[in-house]
């Protein structure tokens, strides 16, 4: 008794402490999830046409994760049959829903996505290493946005200040991220000089951190993606630059649907640190967070309050809750396939 009794712990007290996480960070940003959906009756003021502009930029940030997972599970295609795009577009889907609605954010939508994905035929072990290598270089992506932007920014505003100049700069940005990812993949050097920069820096706050060991994490991230997406870095580094740029570009175009003037580099800026707040798994999708960070993010760079938020609403709108109905049809779907397509005892 004592045995089974200390097996439940160790299966539901995770599970209870993860629940009550997450009811304390709902708890504490529920007044800026109450603003936040205050504020959908005026979504009537902006312009129609936005709306399907913006559901166009964020299907195309998916469509480059649905590229990006075809190319590193087809790296094991002899061993296997290759796995369709509806497919793999249905395991993103109800992965992605089910990080937005349940505790555990991300981890949880890959849980989910990775059965799927098994259950299409797929083996445990090239999903899980195909995952991994998908979350690094989208990662690694989102942490070389800020780098980039430093420039931009020491520079100044542009003379017109024109946020419209996002779009270029989302464009000019995946240039640059496919560069350097595809020198990174391709030049282990390049990634231990970079390693070690990041460590001498890191060492000033850290002192357990040094140049050397921060350099071979980095170079041991590095191989586990190369060899995800080997002979096809071009089109890796590609598809995880399109991923976060069309994802920046539906925030450029949430706010210049609002007539907003802002610098595109701060926005940059801003939409990375929300990024960030997305991935810290206090609540699913950082909801209450993510909103409230972007709103002050915004504020802060000169967009005023009222507009900010608006600008947050819609982002989000696309961004955060359309796909999780989405997800969760994807998610119907597949269980509607298996229930079809599973042999019946009495077929035999």
């Amino acid at each position: 008794m004592r045995v089974a009794g200390s097996g439940l712990v160790r299966r539901w007290g995770g599970r209870a402490v993860g629940l009550a996480i997450t009811g304390v960070g709902l708890y504490v940003v529920a007044p800026s999830i109450l603003s936040l959906f205050g504020a959908w009756p005026r979504l009537a003021d902006v312009d129609p046409w936005w709306f399907p502009v913006l559901v166009v930029l964020e299907g195309c940030s998916f469509a480059a994760l649905w590229w990006l997972a075809r190319l590193a599970l087809d790296q094991h295609v002899e061993d296997q049959v290759t796995t369709g795009w509806g497919t793999i577009a249905t395991a993103q889907l109800a992965g992605n829903a089910a990080s937005k609605v349940l505790p555990g954010g991300a981890a949880t939508g890959s849980v989910l996505q990775a059965r799927l994905l098994i259950q299409a035929g797929q083996p445990a072990a090239v999903v899980a290493s195909a995952l991994t290598a998908i979350g690094l270089i989208t990662t690694g992506v989102l942490l070389l946005l800020p780098v980039l932007t430093v420039p931009a920014v020491l520079i100044g505003p542009p003379p017109a200040r024109q946020l419209e100049l996002g779009l270029l700069v989302s464009l000019i940005m995946a240039a640059v991220i496919v560069g350097l990812g595809v020198a990174a993949l391709t030049w282990p050097r390049f990634v231990v000089l970079v390693g070690r920069a990041a460590g001498h820096v890191i060492h000033l706050v850290k002192r357990s951190v040094t140049a050397e060991s921060c350099a071979a994490l980095l170079v041991t991230q590095r191989d586990r993606v190369a060899a995800a997406f080997e002979g096809r870095w071009w089109a890796a580094a590609l598809a995880a630059a399109a991923n976060r740029m069309f994802d920046y570009a539906a925030l450029v175009a949430a706010l210049a649907a609002l007539d907003v003037r802002a610098r595109p580099s701060m926005v940059l800026l801003a939409y990375v640190v929300a990024q960030a707040l997305a991935m810290i798994p206090i609540t699913p999708g950082g909801l209450g967070f993510v909103d409230a960070g972007l709103t002050a993010l915004l504020v802060l760079i000169g967009i005023s309050p009222d507009t900010a938020l608006i600008g947050t609403l819609l982002y989000r709108l696309a961004s955060f809750w359309l796909p999780i109905p989405v997800g969760l049809l994807a998610w119907t779907g597949w269980r509607i396939h298996l229930h079809v397509t599973s042999p019946r005892p009495d077929d035999g």
